[in-house]
């Protein structure tokens, strides 16, 4: 193709098709154009093409990957990643206390996703420090929860996915939002753990999901995003509601503990509820349907009060 070029005047066209070829040569023309977003630590990753290997190292990135469109191109998951179903038959690398890095590598993967909030940072910086792409997920608020499906859709390669599943989870919510913007408040405490006792600020999502329906969280403005508190605090603070989230046999007894207490306004309203873990728990767009279910409760408690 040079020979020929060579053979043309020295004119505008011929320039033009110089530059187009010397393009092509090393940087492979417009198809290899590098595939760009930023993550939640605000680093800037780049693909060459869309993801075709992927690594989930949590629970949540492994469900937003299956929503993306991208299932069929994780390779491997972590612990207690069971939505889909589909996604407890992959291999596991290892939880938020210990991942087996060495396995991570022999699957070469071409992407690893990371929680912000849940794996280690030093581990997963040997891998990048190799080459290995690590994009990390931190969602904050509803906004986060749509813009992480779009960047996951895209990096995987499946752009027509993500786009519309966000545009309709906040529409979604914009319509429960305004459900609930003039309901009378309910004061809500809510459980994250028994021993140590442990809630959530305002920064979390879980709390979001609780201003939304309407609730006000008693311990909002602690500085931490899961603080530490006492029984006292709680007896104090004396909420309308208690609220925790997991299975009856395991998280019940959470709930039942308070019952000691007859004075609080949670417990002689009987404003104890429990809450489907896997919807409210984990900030995917399935967050929308444990939003719901949560403002079902508060309606509830508000009915009570």
């Amino acid at each position: 193709m040079t020979e020929c070029l060579s053979r043309l005047p020295l004119t505008g066209t011929r320039q033009r098709l110089l530059m187009v070829l010397l393009a092509t040569l090393f940087v492979g023309g417009p198809a290899a154009a590098a595939l760009c977003e930023t993550d939640d630590l605000n680093t800037r990753l780049c693909l060459d093409t869309p993801a075709q290997r992927v690594v989930s190292l949590s629970p949540g990135a492994t469900e937003w990957l299956f929503t993306a469109g991208a299932g069929d191109q994780v390779v491997a998951v972590s612990a207690w990643s069971d939505y889909p179903e589909e996604a407890a038959k992959l291999p596991q690398v290892g939880d938020s206390n210990r991942l087996d890095l060495e396995a991570i590598v022999g699957l070469e993967p071409d992407l690893v996703v990371a929680w912000v909030d849940g794996n280690s940072r030093e581990q997963l910086g040997r891998l990048s420090a190799i080459g290995i792409p690590v994009f990390w997920l931190a969602p904050r608020d509803f906004e986060d929860i749509a813009h992480t499906i779009e960047r996951l859709a895209r990096l995987t390669g499946h752009p027509e996915t993500g786009e519309p599943l966000a545009e309709a989870f906040l529409s979604e919510l914009a319509t429960l939002r305004t459900t609930y913007a003039q309901r009378q408040p309910v004061r809500v405490f809510y459980q994250v753990w028994h021993a140590p006792l442990m809630t959530l600020n305002n920064d979390e999502l879980i709390s979001k999901a609780i201003a939304l329906c309407g609730g006000v969280n008693v311990f909002g403005d602690l500085p931490r995003l899961v603080p530490r508190i006492s029984t006292e605090s709680v007896l104090s603070a004396n909420p309308d509601a208690i609220i925790t989230s997991g299975s009856p046999d395991q998280n019940q007894p959470w709930l039942d503990y308070w019952r000691q207490f007859p004075e609080l306004a949670a417990v002689a309203n009987g404003n104890l509820f429990l809450e489907p873990p896997t919807l409210l728990a984990r900030p995917t767009l399935r967050l929308l349907e444990g939003t719901r279910h949560l403002c079902r409760s508060l309606e509830q408690a508000r009915a009570r009060l």
